[in-house]
């Protein structure tokens, strides 16, 4: 769980900004943890590409610089990317991900860094939108309502990491890359990422994230991305719904953002670790053009179907097929 406070630090470090497209609110908070090793980015207008928006989120495990380079350049790798020019975001987004992990690796006041970080970003141009992840910081959507995923937690346990990261040398123990991480893909973290007979997108820990494209239109209300300190307190349906409902009520988003580290914050260190780490939060309302009350009399509107968390993940996840849950079985017979 790592060191922790006998009080926790509940000052915020909380920003908005907002144009005709986005009102875009953040905040984050040390918590119970020793230190502070999150970052975060929200700009609505790249300064290599305007009209283009890009938002992210930084859990640093292990120390702060890792996140802090990722936060201030990550976008920059972005824009400079060839494919990024001839309009192919996905890829450009992948290439960014493994140079500013490479760069770091030979940088000299990174290279022997011990910490890494998640790294979640979310671009928006042309009313598309490309989410790209490494760990386990989330973006969610809502969508009339209805939580939509926009990234997949990367942790050792799936069955996809499960076998990259032994086929690297690697071992999984008590959910833990070599039991001692807890997410199976990361930008640092370069002790897991050693293997000279493995390419970088092979080894033990990666920095290649998954992206997710969907396009976007009016039913879309607005985009949360977080740090797995609300994660692991809240799931996706409750977060949603959470922010829906302050929304309703004209709150502004970065108010919401800090209440909702708050609700998420443990009132001691007893329980797991669960609310006992550093949080942060970025919220983005889509505005498509119009006044923010106009998004907080959508929000006021019932979803479409008020289900129970359980009934709202039967509804809405994919089941797997056969084969996936032959490997997931293959995964925990596993001796670690």
């Amino acid at each position: 769980m790592g060191q922790t406070l006998s009080e926790p630090v509940t000052a915020k470090d909380t920003a908005c900004c907002q144009n005709t497209s986005f009102r875009v609110g953040s905040s984050c908070m040390q918590g119970w943890r020793v230190n502070m090793e999150d970052s975060h980015s929200h700009i609505l207008s790249l300064p290599d590409d305007p009209g283009t928006a890009f938002f992210a989120v930084y859990d640093g495990h292990g120390g702060a610089k890792v996140a802090d380079y990722a936060g201030k350049h990550l976008h920059k790798y972005l824009t400079k990317q060839t494919l990024y020019k001839e309009g192919k975001i996905e890829d450009a987004l992948k290439q960014a991900f493994l140079e500013i992990d490479e760069d770091m690796r030979e940088d000299e006041a990174l290279k022997r860094e011990q910490a890494g970080t998640t790294a979640v970003c979310v671009v928006i141009k042309d009313n598309k939108l490309f989410c790209a992840n490494v760990g386990d910081s989330r973006a969610v959507a809502s969508i009339k309502g209805i939580a939509e995923p926009l990234s997949t937690d990367h942790k050792p346990c799936n069955v996809i990491e499960y076998n990259r990261i032994t086929a690297a040398g690697g071992w999984v123990d008590c959910n833990r890359v070599n039991g001692n991480l807890a997410l199976s893909r990361a930008l640092g973290d370069f002790v897991f990422k050693r293997n000279q007979k493995k390419s970088p997108e092979e080894q033990i820990v990666i920095a290649n994230p998954d992206v997710e494209i969907r396009e976007i239109n009016e039913d879309w209300e607005f985009i949360v991305l977080a740090c797995d300190g609300i994660w692991d307190v809240m799931t996706n349906y409750e977060v949603v719904g959470y922010i829906r409902e302050n929304l309703a009520l004209g709150i502004e988003p970065e108010e919401i953002c800090e209440s909702l580290m708050m609700r998420c914050l443990a009132p001691d260190c007893q329980m797991a670790g669960l609310g006992c780490d550093n949080m942060t939060v970025v919220i983005v309302c889509m505005l498509h053009g119009k006044p923010y009350e106009e998004l907080s009399a959508k929000c006021a509107i019932e979803a479409p179907e008020n289900l129970s968390e359980m009934e709202f993940e039967k509804k809405y996840t994919i089941e797997p097929n056969d084969e996936d849950q032959e490997n997931e079985e293959l995964v925990n017979q596993q001796p670690l």
